[in-house]
C-alpha cells in the first residue's frame, strides 16, 4: 500500500488526490477507514506485548507439558519441536529462566517473533501443546459458548441498569433513587468468583428441588441431546464454510433452538446461562446504572427539558424523548467498553460455573504455559475492543444528530 494511497484514505491535506472538504463519498467511510488504519499499530503492539510477557513468566513448558518425565533431552527435543528453540527476539536468547543477547545477525528473521508473525501473517495462530490442535479449531469449538454468556450478561447488564438509572434520576434523592443506588453500589463491590459462588450455592443447593433452582454448573444437563442446525434442517451434506458456519451456530444453543423450533434445547441452555450471566453482568449492571443516572440528571437540568415541562407536555414524554435520548452517549461508550471487558471477566465466571469457552480455555493455557493459545486469544480480544470501539463511535450520530463524523 503506498503512502499516496494511505494518505488518501485519510484525507490528509497537501497530497496529491487527496480529498478535500468536498469529498462525495460519505464522511462515516472515511472516518471507517481511518480508524481501521490506525488499529493496526495498536493490535501490533499487543501482539508485541502479549508476546513478550508470556515469554518472560516463570515457568517452563516443558515441565508443564510433560511433568515428571521432563529431562534436559526430552526438553530439548520438546523446544525444538514447538519452536522454542529459537531466539525469543532478535539478538536476545532465553537459557532456562537467564537471559542473555546474542550477535548472531541471522536471528533477526530466524527468531520466533518473527516465525510467529510469519504465521499471522498466513492466518495460522499456531498449535496448542496441551490440546493438540490448532488454536483456530479450539476458538471454532469454545467461542460460541463465551460469545452467548457475553450477549446474555450484557443483556441483563442494559436491561436492569437504564431501568435503575431512570428510575434513580426521576426521583432523584427520594427512596427509590437511594435504593437503586444502593443496589448498584453493592453490585460493583462484590467481585465476580464471590458473587458467582454465592448464587451456585443459594439456587443450585438451597433451592435444589424447588421451583427456583437454577443449574450450578454445565451448558446443558447431562444426558441431553439435541440436533445441530444441519441435522435439523437436512443438510447433513453440506461442506465447507457454509457447514463451519452452521457448525459455529449450533455451539450457540439458544440460537440452535430458535433457528430450529428446538425449544426444550433453548430453555434448557437459558436455564443454565442465569447464573453465570448475573454474575459476570452484575459490575457493569452497577456502572451503566450510576453513569445512567448522572447523565439523565445533568439533561433534565437543562433549559429545554425545562421549557418542554413548561410546555405542558406529559412527564414520561420528556424523560424519554428529550431526557434519555440526548443522555445516551456517554451509557453507549460505556455499554461498549463494557463488551470487551466481559471477555476477560469470563475467565473466572467459566470457571466457576464450569463452562467449556475461551475463559477456561484461556485459564488452563496459563496454568500450562501454552503460549501459543494465550496469544491467540489476546489478540483475539484486541480485535473485538477496536470492533466494538469503531462501532461505539459511529453510533454517536445515530443516538445525537448533533454528533457528526467528520
Amino acid at each position: 500500500m503506498s503512502p499516496t494511497f494511505v494518505f488518501f484514505l485519510l484525507g490528509v491535506p497537501g497530497v496529491a488526490g487527496a480529498p478535500s472538504v468536498t469529498w462525495d463519498r460519505p464522511p462515516v467511510i472515511r472516518f471507517v477507514v481511518r480508524r481501521l488504519l490506525i488499529s493496526i499499530p495498536v493490535i501490533f503492539g499487543v501482539v508485541f506485548i502479549v508476546f513478550l510477557l508470556s515469554r518472560i513468566v516463570p515457568g517452563d513448558p516443558c515441565v508443564a507439558a510433560l511433568g515428571e518425565h521432563a529431562n534436559p533431552k526430552s526438553c530439548e527435543a520438546f523446544n525444538a519441536r514447538i519452536g522454542l528453540g529459537l531466539p525469543i527476539l532478535p539478538f536476545v536468547s532465553k537459557s532456562g529462566s537467564d537471559y542473555s543477547l546474542t550477535a548472531d545477525p541471522g536471528s533477526i528473521t530466524n527468531n520466533q517473533f518473527f516465525v510467529y508473525l510469519g504465521d499471522l501473517a498466513h492466518g495460522d495462530l499456531g498449535t496448542s501443546v496441551k490440546h493438540g490442535k490448532p488454536v483456530t479449531e479450539l476458538l471454532f469449538e469454545r467461542l460460541p459458548t463465551t460469545i452467548e454468556l457475553t450477549f446474555y450478561a450484557l443483556l441483563f447488564a442494559i436491561v436492569v441498569g437504564v431501568t435503575l438509572g431512570i428510575v434513580a434520576a426521576s426521583r432523584h434523592n427520594s427512596k427509590r433513587d437511594v435504593l437503586s443506588m444502593m443496589f448498584a453500589n453493592l453490585g460493583v463491590s462484590i467481585p465476580v468468583f464471590v458473587l458467582g459462588l454465592m448464587l451456585a450455592y443459594a439456587f443450585g443447593v438451597l433451592l435444589k428441588d424447588t421451583p427456583f433452582s437454577l443449574p450450578p454448573s454445565g451448558r446443558l444437563s447431562a444426558g441431553f441431546r439435541f440436533d445441530t442446525i444441519p441435522e435439523a434442517w437436512g443438510m447433513t451434506g453440506l461442506t465447507g464454510v457454509p457447514r463451519g458456519i452452521l457448525d459455529f451456530l449450533s455451539n450457540m444453543y439458544t440460537i440452535n433452538g430458535l433457528v430450529t423450533g428446538q425449544f426444550g434445547l433453548f430453555v434448557e441452555a437459558i436455564r443454565h446461562l442465569i447464573l453465570p450471566a448475573i454474575a459476570l453482568g452484575t459490575i457493569p449492571m452497577a456502572i451503566i446504572a450510576r453513569m445512567t443516572r448522572s447523565s439523565l440528571l445533568d439533561v433534565l437540568g437543562r433549559e429545554y427539558v425545562r421549557t418542554a415541562e413548561a410546555k405542558g407536555l406529559r412527564p414520561r414524554l420528556v424523560l424519554f424523548r428529550h431526557g434519555l435520548r440526548n443522555a445516551l452517549l456517554p451509557v453507549v461508550t460505556v455499554i461498549g467498553l463494557s463488551v470487551a471487558s466481559l471477555l476477560s471477566g469470563a475467565v473466572l465466571t467459566e470457571t466457576i460455573f464450569g463452562l467449556t469457552g475461551i475463559g477456561l480455555t484461556v485459564f488452563e493455557s496459563i496454568s500450562a504455559r501454552d503460549y501459543v493459545v494465550i496469544q491467540g486469544m489476546a489478540l483475539l480480544v484486541a480485535l473485538i475492543y477496536v470492533v466494538v470501539n469503531l462501532i461505539t463511535d459511529v453510533s454517536y450520530g445515530l443516538l445525537d444528530p448533533r454528533v457528526r463524523v467528520s
